[in-house]
């Protein structure tokens, strides 16, 4: 991933039991959705017989787990949110490369999404390719489309309810609106992007940078 440049010292101590009051005082009544944690793995249930609500569960009390998976609700359309899991394609730890491609390609807008999170939590986002047992591919491809696609979103806008969790947790946080910066690098012919906010460019930047799989990655 490039280099995040955030406010203050990462803060990797964020408790996720204020990321379930968050969300579901913001979208318990106008969605229908609760965040659930303390689960084995995560999953997403719609409403049925059973349970009157929508439930978003995320792995035991893991922050990153949290915002994975709200990402992966905040992308899914209606339809989507009417099955469990979102109906995704999905293969467990252990995919050959052309299905780590397959994997990465439906894996890079949540975690772009969950990459914001992370910046507007204060806290460092770990990138995962969630295949430890597999054939590894490089990552690099991945981490520059993760890049590219919050650099996307950040100019073009988020989906709404992104951008209603967004302000949550900038609130929340007091952590200030993203904004890129852009770098053209000639050597590799590829835009730099680097992501940061506003109160960051007026401090001594504190450098994270971090590759690992030590969240809950659902397809």
């Amino acid at each position: 991933m490039k280099y995040l440049s955030l406010p203050k010292k990462c803060n990797d101590n964020r408790q996720a039991e204020d990321l379930v009051r968050l969300f579901n005082e913001r979208f318990a009544n106008t969605e229908n959705t609760m965040l659930i944690g303390g689960a084995e793995e995560p999953i997403y249930k719609p409403a049925n017989d059973d349970c009157q609500y929508n439930q978003v569960v995320f792995t035991r009390d893991y922050f990153s787990s949290a915002l994975h998976e709200i990402a992966h609700w905040c992308i899914a359309g209606i339809e989507r949110r009417n099955q469990i899991d979102y109906a995704y394609w999905y293969l467990p730890d252990g995919r050959d490369p052309h299905q780590q491609v397959k994997f990465e390609a439906a894996e890079v807008k949540p975690q772009a999404l969950e990459y914001a999170f992370s910046l507007a939590s204060d806290i460092t986002f770990r990138v995962s390719i969630d295949n430890l047992q597999g054939e590894q591919t490089s990552s690099k491809s991945f981490e520059r489309a993760v890049d590219k696609q919050l650099a996307t979103f950040i100019k073009s806008g988020f989906s709404v309810r992104a951008q209603q969790f967004l302000n949550t947790l900038h609130q929340f946080y007091g952590t200030p609106d993203l904004t890129p910066l852009s770098t053209i690098n000639e050597s590799f012919n590829h835009s730099k992007v680097e992501f940061t906010n506003n109160k960051a460019e007026q401090s001594n930047q504190q450098i994270c940078k971090q590759s690992n799989t030590d969240h809950g990655v659902q397809g």
